[in-house]
C-alpha cells in the first residue's frame, strides 16, 4: 500500500514538472529574444513584437511574451520616427493583459510606469502634471514589490533625472538611484544563465544617469 501511494505521488510530482518546464516555449522565447537585441529597423521591430505575442497566444497563461511585446514597442517608439501615442498605447494594453495574467509583479509595473514616462516624453509641458506622479508611483510601487529589481531603481533614476532637469535642481538623487540600480545589475548577472528568459535590460540606462553626474 505504501509502495502504491508512494508510486502515485511520485507521478503527480513528475506531471507536475512537466507541465512547469516546457523546452519549446523557452526556445522560441529565447529566440525573440535574441532577435530583439539586433533590431536595425520597424519592420523588424514589428516583426519581433509580432513573435512574441504568437507565443502569447500559444501559452497563454505566461506573462513574459506579453511583457516583452509591449517593451519592444516602447523602445520603437522612443526609437524610430512614429506615432508614439499609438506605440505607448499598444504597450499599455499589452501591459494590462500581462498585469491580468500576474498581478503585483514588479517586473510589470515597472514596465508600466517606463510606457507613462514615454507617454510623458511626447508633450511634458502637458502632460507633466498628471503623468510625472502617475509614473513615480508605479516605479515606487514595482521597487516595494521587489527591492532587488535594478529596472524599477533605474527608471526612477530617469525619473528623478528628468524632473531634477526640468525644475533646475540637482541630479544627486537620481545619481544615487543609478549607483544603486548598477549594483543590483552586478548581483542580476550573476543569475543569468544561456537559458535565462527573465528581464535583464537596463543597465545601460543606469550608465546613461550617471553620466549626468561627471
Amino acid at each position: 500500500m505504501k509502495k502504491t501511494i508512494l508510486t502515485i505521488a511520485l507521478a503527480f510530482i513528475w506531471i507536475s514538472f512537466a507541465k512547469a518546464v516546457d523546452p519549446a516555449y523557452e526556445a522560441a522565447m529565447q529566440k525573440q529574444i535574441k532577435a530583439m537585441k539586433s533590431i536595425p529597423n520597424l519592420e523588424t521591430s514589428q516583426q519581433v513584437t509580432n513573435g512574441f505575442i504568437r507565443i502569447s497566444e500559444a501559452k497563454n497563461e505566461e506573462w513574459l511574451p506579453l511583457y516583452y511585446a509591449a517593451y519592444n514597442q516602447i523602445i520603437a517608439a522612443f526609437r524610430f520616427e512614429v506615432d508614439k501615442d499609438q506605440y505607448f498605447n499598444q504597450a499599455l494594453d499589452l501591459i494590462t493583459k500581462a498585469n491580468q495574467i500576474a498581478p503585483e509583479n514588479s517586473e510589470i509595473t515597472a514596465l508600466h510606469g517606463f510606457a507613462i514616462m514615454g507617454k510623458l516624453s511626447v508633450d511634458p509641458a502637458s502632460r507633466g502634471q498628471e503623468m510625472s506622479p502617475k509614473a513615480m508611483q508605479l516605479f515606487g510601487k514595482a521597487i516595494n514589490l521587489d527591492r532587488e529589481n535594478p529596472r524599477a531603481v533605474t527608471l526612477m533614476a530617469q525619473m528623478e533625472l528628468g524632473m531634477a532637469q526640468f525644475f533646475g535642481s540637482g541630479p544627486e538623487k537620481a545619481c544615487g538611484m543609478a549607483r544603486m540600480g548598477l549594483d543590483l545589475f552586478k548581483k542580476e548577472e550573476a543569475k543569468i544563465t544561456d537559458s535565462y528568459i527573465l528581464p535583464t535590460w537596463g543597465k545601460e540606462n543606469a550608465e546613461a544617469v550617471l553620466k549626468s553626474c561627471e
